[in-house]
């Protein structure tokens, strides 16, 4: 992909989250946090478009991680692991998606991790979010994808809403690869 078509799908999927993700209202975050706007990314990355453009972009990102899998929690990382392990197929690339459940199921195999049978101890994985905001989800991911036994080797969000996520991340040795910024989102406008 080149930096023209590259930039240009950044800008459409930008287009498609303030379209049909944004809001501006008050809210209670995951985090417990009050805030006065949402960004449901689930609205754009369970629109085809949305989904094509997020595993086109996040995919080149995660190549040059050394990644071998890409996975995030449940509900939000869901569609959008799906749509970077469906690119890479399109590109002949294997790149297992997996899920990351918020505790172990107390029935069927009992799983915390669904996927795991793609997976291979040790392996490079980069852990995926739609949002990050205190990142308190994203920890609990990479914990659990590391007492599996996997490397986590990049964390990578579609937006960080610059609230104490990217810190937090920091402080446990793990930098943010955001695709979006509420800054860069939002162009300008306040939210």
């Amino acid at each position: 992909m080149n930096a023209a078509g590259t930039n240009r799908e950044w800008e459409e999927l930008r287009q498609l989250l303030l379209s049909k993700s944004y809001a501006k209202k008050k809210v209670v975050l995951a985090s417990g946090r009050e805030s006065d706007f949402y960004v449901d990314c689930r609205q754009t990355t369970l629109h085809g478009q949305g989904a094509r453009l997020v595993g086109r972009l996040f995919l080149d990102r995660v190549k040059a991680s050394g990644a071998r899998a890409v996975g995030g929690p449940t509900l939000g990382a869901d569609p959008m692991v799906t749509a970077i392990a469906m690119t890479a197929a399109v590109e002949g690339l294997d790149l297992p998606a997996f899920i990351i459940r918020k505790g172990t199921k107390d029935h069927g195999m009992g799983n915390r991790i669904e996927g795991m049978g793609n997976l291979a101890r040790g392996m490079k994985v980069a852990i995926v979010e739609d949002v990050v905001t205190t990142a308190s989800s994203t920890l609990g991911a990479i914990e659990a994808a590391q007492a599996a036994g996997l490397d986590v080797v990049q964390v990578i969000c579609l937006v960080d809403r610059e609230e104490g996520g990217r810190e937090n991340l920091a402080a446990r040795g793990f930098s943010l690869d955001a695709l979006y910024t509420k800054t860069t989102l939002l162009g300008g406008r306040s939210g």
